[in-house]
């Protein structure tokens, strides 16, 4: 049930897309490749993890991709969403009952890696919770991780692929170079609920991953 309630909400919160060219070590078949890899794992270790934040920690980190790489959040201000009905059903909410919202960007240094709606029910966080959420740019998972919450993702899919339409039939040569390669701005986009021991739901979120978590030094060459 809660998968087919949020596939309507694509159309209304997915950002137009902007076409960038990918990193210098994406043009060449090995680095495309590289990168189609590099997504899939990315996808993978979200599907297997409660918490996005800590596995965008870790892929910063991982890839070395800013100084300092813990995560942090940019709250996007003025920009308040009412929850649609699928929203408030997926939350098990009534229409009157007050919800949370938050537009944020997560950073890793200077590269933005998602962008991201969050409706979250404040009734079942507590006051220290609600208040890092009200007042600072504290990431929800990090803030709601005393709560021990688990994640159902509802649905994950590819926007973009490195390789070339049927790849595989396709001599390297004839692969396109890199600059007539464009990334979308958003690769992948996940759409997930945020779950109490109990099952309660606490947060349903739609997660954007831009062309930015390819942007990190070239992987070594296998020889």
């Amino acid at each position: 049930m809660y998968r087919s309630l949020l596939l309507p909400l694509a159309a209304a919160t997915a950002p137009a897309a902007a076409a960038t060219l990918p990193p210098s070590w994406v043009g060449t078949v090995q680095g495309r490749l590289a990168a189609d890899a590099a997504l899939h794992d990315l996808s993978d270790r979200l599907a297997a993890s409660d918490s996005a934040t800590l596995v965008l920690d870790g892929w910063c980190a991982e890839h070395q991709m800013a100084a300092d790489p813990t995560i942090k959040a940019e709250r996007v201000r003025g920009d308040e969403r009412s929850a649609p009905a699928e929203i408030r059903a997926l939350l098990k909410v009534s229409e009157t009952e007050r919800l949370g919202y938050r537009h944020v960007r997560l950073r890793c240094g200077a590269h933005v890696l998602s962008d991201a709606d969050n409706w979250y029910v404040p009734a079942r966080l507590t006051p220290d919770i609600n208040r890092q959420l009200d007042t600072g740019d504290t990431p929800f998972g990090r803030a709601a991780q005393p709560l021990h919450f688990r994640r159902d993702t509802l649905s994950s899919r590819h926007l973009w692929s490195p390789l070339p339409r049927r790849w595989e039939t396709l001599a390297s040569w004839r692969w396109p170079h890199r600059a007539e390669i464009d990334v979308a701005d958003s690769v992948i986009e996940n759409r997930a609920l945020l779950l109490l021991p109990d099952g309660a739901p606490i947060s349903a979120v739609v997660e954007r991953y831009t062309g930015a978590v390819l942007a990190y030094p070239a992987p070594p060459v296998a020889r």
